[in-house]
């Protein structure tokens, strides 16, 4: 019998608000000592009393907007009521009946056929404390970090609209691009800021009902464990029902380690929460005026960018896509292009996919992290351009400037890499024909592969200070 995947994702995106969602303490847990950005609020002390960050909530529309969803003119907190560690109020202050916004979609691509994800709804919650299972003096302990409690977090629900691990895969992505051009998040999963919550399900090929069971996978910190657990748990699904065997409604959590998913409990239903209004926060009203601000302040999204850069700079697909991936990446190439001497957008576009971009892969770097200015990459450009350097020197003071943070210009003088003049490059050319008369025998017999032998022996010499186009002019000239 053939089965297909009913899968809807929950994320979670914590917003880079300077602090809490409730309180006053900094969100700048991750390299912090445990335990020491809290307060009584984050705590949950009798007695503390939480008030709403306006950033965060700022944000929370922000993204809504982005989403293509409605947004509510009034909305309100609920408590969601659950007992666990992490959790040291033994509820969290999240949102119900009325979230910030809802009825939303994206768009994702795969093979470069479009399919709409639709949104059900996005609300703001507070994040829970951190549990690490360790041993101590030979006794299984779990520690309790609440550095991370009380944190924004934005949860965005899915409709149960994909159908395979890889649109799994592409939405989340396409959710964290929309965080950073946003500018609310960094959505970096290895830190625990973006997190995936992918409920998955089968029913019958040709089913339009939704299964009455549906397994949430957690402990999910990177795309490619998203992608090997999704694919395994349809896998194990398959096999039960082929068996015969009847699936129940589950939280399973994901062991990189062995590459498969575990039980760990049963899952809740909404009313397992209890939830009910937070009595301690007012309910939310938003004039149009403030939700038209919200709006007007949201930068061109992604999707608008990359159709921009195929009109505007007549890029290809391809090359479009890779510089509007990030929103660092497009504003660097634009700026780059507007301090550029010359107007050629290409030139621009292929330096910083084929070295900038491929240098920070190698070197597991960031462009947000270095200190290189687009001002400095087209002053470089240009000194290669106007043949003030070689393309070969060109890429080794990029190295540098990469390394360093100089300007091309110290960069060249410090090191001694100015172009040679023709008069050193004639001497030079007589010596490697002087050196190498087998191949200058060999190219006049007609084996026209030996000049280019003989320019790699002047470029070795040289070390790249050897213009290539006028180096073989002039070995040309030479052997007539």
């Amino acid at each position: 019998m053939n089965y297909e995947a009913v899968i809807g994702l929950e994320v979670h995106i914590e917003l880079e608000t300077d602090s809490k969602m409730f309180c006053r303490c900094s969100t700048d847990y991750f390299t912090a000592k445990p335990n020491t950005h809290t307060c009584p609020v984050c705590l949950g002390l009798p007695g503390a009393l939480p008030v709403a960050n306006q950033k965060a909530i700022e944000y929370a529309q922000r993204f809504g907007l982005a989403l293509g969803c409605d947004l509510f003119t009034k909305s309100k907190f609920d408590r969601k009521n659950y007992f666990y560690p992490d959790l040291a109020k033994g509820f969290q202050i999240s949102q119900y009946e009325l979230p910030f916004s809802q009825k939303g979609s994206i768009e994702i691509r795969i093979d470069d056929k479009a399919k709409k994800i639709n949104i059900t709804r996005a609300h703001l919650e507070e994040d829970t404390g951190k549990l690490t299972h360790a041993k101590v003096k030979g006794k299984n302990v779990t520690l309790i970090d609440f550095n991370r409690s009380g944190v924004p977090l934005l949860e965005i629900v899915s409709d149960p609209d994909i159908t395979s691990a890889l649109e799994a895969k592409s939405y989340a992505q396409k959710l964290q691009q929309l965080a950073r051009y946003l500018e609310v998040s960094s959505a970096d999963m290895e830190k625990g800021s973006m997190r995936i919550e992918p409920n998955v399900s089968l029913r019958k090929s040709g089913e339009k009902a939704l299964p009455d069971y549906k397994v949430e996978l957690k402990n999910i910190n990177s795309f490619k464990f998203a992608e090997g657990a999704i694919n395994y748990e349809l896998e194990r699904q398959t096999k039960a029902l082929e068996k015969g065997e009847r699936l129940i409604q589950e939280t399973r959590g994901w062991n990189e380690k062995e590459n498969k998913t575990v039980s760990q409990r049963f899952k809740e239903e909404a009313h397992d929460y209890r939830y009910f209004p937070e009595p301690d926060l007012p309910p939310l009203s938003f004039n149009t005026r403030h939700l038209s601000n919200i709006k007007r302040n949201i930068p061109e999204m992604p999707d608008v960018k990359l159709e921009r850069f195929k009109k505007q700079y007549n890029f290809a697909s391809y090359d479009a896509q890779i510089l509007t991936s990030d929103k660092i990446i497009a504003d660097f190439f634009e700026e780059t292009l507007k301090a550029y001497k010359k107007d050629d957008p290409k030139r621009v576009a292929n330096w910083i996919i084929g070295e900038l971009l491929r240098r920070l892969r190698e070197n597991g770097k960031s462009l947000k992290y270095i200190d290189l200015l687009p001002a400095n990459l087209a002053e470089l450009l240009y000194l290669a351009d106007t043949a003030e350097i070689t393309q070969n020197i060109a890429k080794e003071v990029f190295a540098k400037m990469l390394e360093t943070g100089k300007t091309a210009q110290s960069i060249i003088k410090s090191m001694g890499l100015t172009k040679m003049s023709v008069e050193d490059l004639e001497v030079l050319i007589n010596k490697i024909l002087k050196e190498n008369k087998k191949a200058v025998n060999d190219f006049r017999k007609g084996k026209e592969a030996s000049i280019g032998f003989l320019i790699g022996q002047v470029q070795k010499e040289a070390k790249g200070q050897a213009d290539a186009n006028l180096t073989r002019r002039l070995l040309l000239e030479k052997l007539k």
